[in-house]
């Protein structure tokens, strides 16, 4: 009989900070190595060392992309790690975009809070370098999908297409001939730009995401809703903004314009979009085309379409463009990166539009104008919310309730435990209630550093 210790490291009791560590007798494998977003006392843990030993970390295997999946890799490095990072071609190539803007933006940080006096470090330093960023980058080992790979006799993995952002898979661990599945964040089954995740059948234990767990997206139009704030920007010769994330999100706002724009349901409003790592994304959805929807043809009309801001100074100039105009930019919560600069010149114009689209964390400026906050903090100041908010909750990537409960439709086993993860309190208790009434399922919510030994 073996054991394996599954250390919870992060996303455990919140969303944020995917890091799941299994210490087996034969390898020692990280899934997933992200960043803490959100509330403060979760952005200063990531300042802290990992509680395991890193250097006696084999593998880091990436469900995906994003940064609170990745974007702990050059910390890792830091503190010893020497194996390999993988991830499918795309979720390789998302991470270095991310790993490199988040490098830049770190340093940035960095260097305008000594300048600008507004930090408590003397000096503020940044989380990691470009330099960090790079070295980071030449671990990364492409694995292809549906395949098994071998990491020792008793430890291999297999990735699975799971919709969400491109290159986004769920995770099979085969362990001593017990299947572990980390689901990954799972996409939904009728997204715009992606084809429907696939569902695993066996899973002696399974990790579940849960940020949507208490919620069922709403049956809204987001065609009808983007017309009409379009019309009412248009009326009031305003600007609609609309922070989004850098990754699909961006994609899939650009592909609803062009459509609308195509049908000649809007008019020829002028469209920013301003965000360098965006644009870089764009490239990954042109390399990999077998992994979405949308034809190279249409792509290429679509880009054709937006005006992409390709420096700082084009994003003062489009600051300044007095013309009623849409600018998408990053980042999607509002923490960082150009929307901070279109948000400090115009958050207090009577008729700007902030268009919320996708999750916002505790914790981040997102989330405080979605609860009706009245001034926010831009890089050290205070600035009065004068502007109108919305939100469109039904563009967000990650499947509900009713989703997650589809995707685990064929699983053929009971699981021995499913770990509930990447959920807010409130999303873990209503996703753990409706498993054991649905399925009869043993579930655990764990809290942040547990360590559960199970028997192999």
């Amino acid at each position: 009989m073996n054991t394996v210790n599954i250390h919870f490291l992060g996303a455990s009791g919140t969303v944020t900070g995917s890091k799941f560590l299994l210490e087996t007798p034969e390898q020692n494998i990280l899934v997933d190595c992200g960043m803490f977003q959100g509330l403060k006392e979760l952005r200063e843990q990531n300042w802290q060392d990992l509680s395991f030993e890193v250097s006696a970390i084999d593998t880091v295997l990436l469900t995906h992309g994003h940064l609170d999946h990745t974007g702990y890799l050059p910390r890792l490095l830091k503190q010893g790690f020497q194996g390999k990072i993988m991830g499918t071609s795309p979720t390789l190539e998302i991470t270095k975009i991310i790993l490199l803007d988040s490098a830049k933006i770190h340093e940035e940080d960095a260097e305008r809070a000594n300048k600008e006096k507004y930090s408590k470090h003397q000096p503020a330093l940044p989380f990691y370098t470009i330099e960090d960023a790079a070295r980071t980058i030449k671990m990364l080992v492409p694995a292809e999908k549906d395949v098994w790979h071998s990491l020792s006799e008793n430890c291999k993995y297999r990735f699975r297409y799971n919709g969400h952002i491109i290159g986004a898979t769920f995770i099979e661990l085969a362990l001593f001939g017990k299947t572990f599945v980390f689901s990954g964040d799972v996409g939904r089954k009728n997204d715009l730009l992606l084809f429907p995740p696939e569902k695993p059948q066996w899973a002696d234990y399974l990790f579940l995401e849960s940020t949507y767990g208490g919620k069922l997206h709403p049956e809204e139009s987001v065609s009808e809703k983007l017309i009409a704030l379009i019309n009412k920007t248009i009326h009031n010769r305003g600007t609609l903004i609309i922070p989004s994330f850098a990754v699909e999100r961006l994609q899939t706002l650009m592909f609803l314009l062009w459509k609308l724009y195509n049908e000649r349901r809007i008019p020829n409003i002028p469209i920013f979009i301003d965000s360098p790592m965006g644009s870089n994304v764009l490239g990954v959805f042109e390399r990999f085309s077998q992994w979405h929807k949308i034809p190279p043809t249409e792509f290429k009309a679509m880009k054709k379409r937006m005006h992409i801001v390709s420096s700082y100074k084009e994003t003062w100039e489009t600051v300044d463009d007095p013309r009623p105009k849409i600018v998408i930019a990053g980042s999607g919560m509002v923490t960082g990166g150009r929307v901070l600069t279109y948000m400090q010149q115009l958050i207090d114009v009577p008729t700007t539009t902030i268009l919320l689209v996708g999750y916002q964390a505790e914790g981040t400026r997102g989330r405080q104008l979605l609860e009706g906050a009245h001034e926010l903090k831009f890089f050290g100041k205070y600035y009065p919310v004068n502007a109108t908010v919305e939100h469109i909750e039904s563009l967000s990537a990650h499947a509900d309730q009713n989703g997650i409960l589809h995707w685990l439709s064929e699983i053929k086993n009971i699981p021995e435990n499913t770990f509930l993860i990447h959920g807010e309190p409130t999303s873990l208790q209503a996703l753990s209630v409706k498993l054991e009434a649905t399925f009869s399922w043993r579930v655990t919510v764990p809290k942040l550093n547990d360590v559960v030994t199970v028997f192999v």
